[in-house]
């Protein structure tokens, strides 16, 4: 548990040299490769993964009102991020994923969805353009912090 624990703090470590490297690098592509349709449906599928993730969110502090105190700062984080990527304001009355019969599973199910989403927007990086690149980057990185704050005790 520790090794997996240190590996995905080391991921968002990476992950975050690596968006810092980019931010600083000499390299600026146009403006087009930006807006590209490929870019276009990447940033659509990243607020969708947002907003899902969000969704889970909601439906664990729902079920379980004591876990407010650790979910609220992250749930807040994923909120900016679906914005980042474009899904604008949360949509109140949304109806929610069933969420875990008990806490500690609760916290370990979106540790779990946190590291997959994590992986997934790192795997994605080589064919986004560089602005898009640096926020999936950096948004990666926050949800491999997530996925280990989550994972602790």
């Amino acid at each position: 548990m520790a090794h997996a624990r240190r590996r995905t703090l080391l991921t968002g470590v990476a992950l975050g040299g690596a968006a810092w490297l980019t931010a600083c690098s000499e390299d600026r592509a146009p403006q087009r490769a930006e807006r590209s349709s490929s870019a276009d449906h990447l940033r659509q599928g990243a607020a969708r993964d947002s907003t899902a993730l969000l969704a889970r969110y909601d439906a664990a502090l729902a079920a379980h009102p004591a876990l407010a105190p650790a979910l609220r700062p992250l749930r807040a984080e994923v909120a900016r991020h679906a914005e980042a990527f474009g899904a604008g304001k949360p949509r109140t009355g949304v109806s929610h994923p069933p969420a875990a019969p008990d806490a500690p599973t609760a916290r370990k199910e979106l540790a779990e969805a946190e590291r997959n989403l994590a992986d997934r927007r790192t795997r994605a990086l080589p064919g986004a353009p560089p602005e898009l690149a640096r926020l999936l980057a950096s948004v990666a990185a926050a949800g491999a912090a997530h996925a280990y704050l989550l994972a602790k005790p």
